[in-house]
């Protein structure tokens, strides 16, 4: 898969068939419909792209909101490429961007620059200028441009937005397994390692402070969690906390994981970490004493549960 940073810079004589989203969380309904777009392009000899845009249009349109995403870009763009596309456009979503009409949207994009054939697209796809462009106007600007417009139904489109609609509730939640279920993968959440207050250490329990990369990237209920990562290319779990620390007086939320049976410097290292399991949610613990008989439970669990899936 080749990646451009503007339709600009897309360079491909061949005619394509493009589909347009921003596919956060590249779920499994977002996986239905690149099926699709790449079966299409093999059955008629085209080139199978996907026309996304970062910053996500709420983040410039609608700042006040804080726009949390499941992926970041980078997350996004890997799973993307494994779902077997031969292009992946990431178009600077701006405010200029925003003013282009319908017109010149579709012909400095979609013809000019990606040189559609086909466009695969949902049935409530709107565009242009105040998004008053709809999937009749595409069709239109098709017969005019000669290319086609195939369209996605309510059905489909509806358990996309189900599906990322569940994903934000069960993470709000702390219900990593339902939200693992509809992504058809785990959530992971990427970042280095840094020094942090150091308080494990004094009750055995020694964790890599991890620093994410990205603020707008969506983090699970406080809690405490079984994970995984890679490192050194070697498969290990942990037990991450996501929280204040309230038992220690902290104040700023971390993410601290205690990795099993490991204890290499990970100090300035970058570590993805994926969710497997929910323990229970934070509390605050009357002493450290107490505190530290619970992570003891905790490690506990997690190695009864990794255990029985085996």
């Amino acid at each position: 898969m080749k990646k451009y940073l503007a339709a600009s810079t897309y360079k491909n004589d061949r005619r394509s068939v493009v589909t347009i989203g921003t596919f956060d969380g590249v779920h499994m309904g977002h996986k239905a419909i690149l099926k699709r777009l790449v079966e299409t392009a093999k059955k008629e000899d085209l080139d199978a792209v996907v026309l996304t845009f970062f910053p996500h249009p709420r983040m410039v349109l609608q700042q006040k909101l804080d726009i949390k995403l499941i992926n970041t870009i980078d997350e996004r763009t890997e799973l993307l490429e494994k779902t077997g596309l031969n292009h992946l456009v990431i178009h600077p979503f701006t405010h200029a961007f925003s003013r282009l009409t319908a017109l010149e949207y579709v012909r400095d994009i979609l013809v000019n620059s990606l040189k559609a054939k086909k466009v695969i697209i949902g049935y409530d796809h709107r565009f242009g200028r105040n998004r008053v462009a709809n999937i009749e106007d595409l069709k239109e600007f098709g017969r005019t441009y000669n290319f086609e417009v195939e369209e996605i139904s309510a059905k489909e489109i509806d358990d996309v937005a189900i599906s990322s609609t569940k994903i934000r509730k069960a993470l709000n939640e702390g219900d990593v397994e339902t939200a693992n279920n509809y992504l058809g993968y785990n959530f992971m959440i990427s970042g280095e390692i840094v020094k942090g207050k150091a308080i494990g250490r004094t009750i055995n329990y020694p964790t890599a402070n991890l620093k994410l990369k990205e603020d707008y990237k969506s983090i699970p209920k406080n809690g405490v969690y079984v994970v995984q990562a890679i490192i050194d290319g070697e498969k290990i779990y942990g037990i991450t906390s996501i929280g204040t620390n309230p038992t220690v007086g902290g104040k700023e939320k971390t993410i601290e994981t205690f990795f099993l049976d490991f204890n290499k410097d990970l100090y300035n290292t970058e570590v993805t970490i994926e969710f497997l399991k929910h323990i229970r949610d934070e509390k605050n613990f009357e002493s450290i004493e107490v505190l530290r008989q619970e992570i003891l439970k905790d490690e506990h669990f997690a190695k009864l549960y990794l255990k029985q899936r085996e």
